[in-house]
């Protein structure tokens, strides 16, 4: 559990905004590249691993499996450097407003410092709420030519948040960090690649799905894979609540791994569903279910390439995902690598029809 900790770590407190992931790229890849035996990266920027199957899977053909986690992370673009030094900006991928406001972030590739200012509440409309064209990155400068050497249009900035263990009971692990969605997912397939599979494996660990699941159709077209399973950090909404409220939740920390069936992108395949709950009740690992009709992960592309792919997701539970932090449970990460690599071991080209 140790080592998967610190694994997150590296990966959470890294820089990697959509369309800038190098240095999470090049991160995995030193990590990864003593495990595999191929490391590609393509033109879009994805990393691609391949191991091959154990000697016990006989010869060719053999299932081709993929697994996607993406690198990228919801950040921020400066769009015009003011007279007065102060930075404005969009943001990439969605980032709810409300949440920046005196929020640290770092500009730039020499990571720049700066505090995300808002109009002061005294003396604004205390019904209205600040929405990203009100806010600016301050960076300290006093004005555009001092900014200047800082910071230009078209530079990324992400936030500056740190990792940390929030609590220590090997009961409940729990952590803080930012773009857990989805350094999680990276985290469980680099400890994934740890083992050999009676599988082709491709590991895709790719670029700019925050902005429209794009790196993964690529990678999936290079692939060509026969199943597909996205590794995700997913939306975790169980809040203290009332003992009389009865709130549907879209997953719980603490409860497990949850399976997708059915997101914007993609309704699961039947026979890979079926993969992973048999899989679960043969290693008695809790899963769960996430709420169905919320969001979209690599896989809705993934599916969709040349023939079709039979795929699915399954994700670690995360509160507070796209904002300056977010907390998981280490256990319910354990219980991710658990459940997909005996999922792994179990496949066969059975699952793959309908």
């Amino acid at each position: 559990m140790a080592e998967l900790r610190e694994l997150l770590e590296r990966l959470s407190n890294a820089h990697g905004p959509s369309g800038r992931e190098r240095a999470v790229r090049n991160l995995i890849r030193a990590e990864i590249e003593p495990l595999v035996d191929r490391v590609e990266v393509d033109a879009m920027g994805n990393l691609i691993a391949f191991k091959a199957a154990d000697a016990a899977a006989g010869a060719a053909p053999r299932l081709k499996v993929m697994l996607a986690a993406h690198m990228d992370e919801v950040g921020f673009m400066i769009t015009e450097v003011g007279k007065s030094g102060l930075l404005s900006f969009q943001a990439v991928g969605g980032v709810d407003a409300r949440t920046l406001p005196g929020k640290r972030v770092l500009v730039g590739d020499d990571q720049t410092p700066g505090v995300i200012g808002a109009p002061v509440p005294h003396l604004s409309d205390g019904d209205r709420v600040p929405g990203i064209e009100d806010l600016a990155i301050d960076i300290g400068a006093i004005d555009d030519k001092a900014a200047g050497g800082k910071a230009k249009a078209g530079d990324y900035a992400t936030f500056a948040t740190r990792f940390a263990v929030l609590h220590d009971d090997p009961a409940w692990p729990t952590v803080r960090g930012k773009a857990f969605d989805d350094r999680a997912g990276c985290a469980v397939a680099m400890a994934v690649l740890a083992e050999r599979y009676p599988v082709d494996l491709y590991v895709a660990f790719t670029v700019q799905e925050e902005v429209g699941l794009r790196g993964a159709r690529v990678a999936a077209y290079r692939v060509n894979p026969d199943a597909a399973i996205a590794l995700e950090g997913t939306i975790c909404d169980d809040l203290p609540q009332q003992p009389d409220e009865d709130v549907t939740r879209v997953t719980r920390m603490g409860h497990g791994p949850a399976i997708t069936l059915m997101d914007r992108s993609l309704l699961s395949h039947p026979g890979m569903v079926r993969l992973l709950q048999e899989t679960a009740a043969a290693e008695k690992i809790a899963v769960q279910y996430k709420a169905p009709g919320l969001g979209g992960t690599d896989s809705g592309a993934i599916h969709q390439v040349h023939a079709g792919v039979p795929s699915i997701t399954v994700a670690t539970p995360c509160r507070y995902i796209h904002s300056p932090a977010a907390i998981l449970n280490l256990n319910d990460l354990a219980a991710t690598v658990a459940l997909v690599s005996a999922a792994l071991r179990r496949i066969d080209r059975g699952y793959l029809t309908r």
